[in-house]
């Protein structure tokens, strides 16, 4: 039996702190074998939580953060589908304009421009990041690339900064739009 992985880019935006428990151990549970690579700022975050390890037993792989050095393999095996979740709006503005800064973007901006594999991102915003000059071109830029962004009300009611607080992200939403979008994927790829 194949087992299917899930690349996990993680970006410092709210909710994070609960990836490991809330999309980690249920994608895990789902069949995926889970690899996880996480922004600078995102790393930090988890470090300060203990999280980082935490993700590691879990996953039985690295939780990448820093890029590997020239010679060095990859710690993390092949990827069937990235999930970017969550993605602050600066992480959705570089994939849009390509900007490759960090181990987490390079990742994600080869996956985009490659157009192997799925990629799935849940922007993590608030209405001020979506009234941002540049966010609709940014949205447009990665449409137009073949990422499947998860975005609306049935995901994500836009609320002002800092006016909603112990809100939780539809984690299972967000599992089921990848198992979906990952079973059309595959079956496409077999005609």
């Amino acid at each position: 039996m194949s087992t299917r992985t899930l690349g996990l880019i993680g970006s410092a935006a709210g909710g994070l702190e609960r990836v490991r428990s809330c999309l980690v151990e249920p994608a895990i549970a789902r069949g995926w074998q889970v690899a996880v690579t996480l922004t600078p700022a995102a790393g930090s975050w988890l470090d300060a939580e203990g999280e980082r390890d935490r993700i590691e037993a879990v996953t039985g792989l690295a939780c990448r953060v820093e890029p590997r050095l020239p010679g060095e393999s990859s710690p993390h095996p092949p990827i069937d589908c990235y999930l970017v979740c969550p993605a602050s709006a600066n992480t959705v503005a570089k994939m849009a304009l390509g900007l490759a800064d960090n181990q987490a973007l390079t990742t994600v901006c080869e996956a985009i421009g490659g157009q192997v594999v799925p990629v799935v991102v849940f922007p993590r915003i608030n209405a001020a990041h979506a009234r941002q000059p540049a966010w609709d071109s940014h949205i447009a830029a990665l449409r137009g690339a073949g990422v499947h962004l998860l975005m609306g009300e049935e995901y994500w009611p836009l609320h002002e900064p800092r006016s909603a607080p112990g809100k939780d992200l539809p984690w299972e939403r967000i599992l089921d739009a990848v198992d979906l979008i990952t079973a059309g994927h595959s079956s496409s790829n077999t005609t």
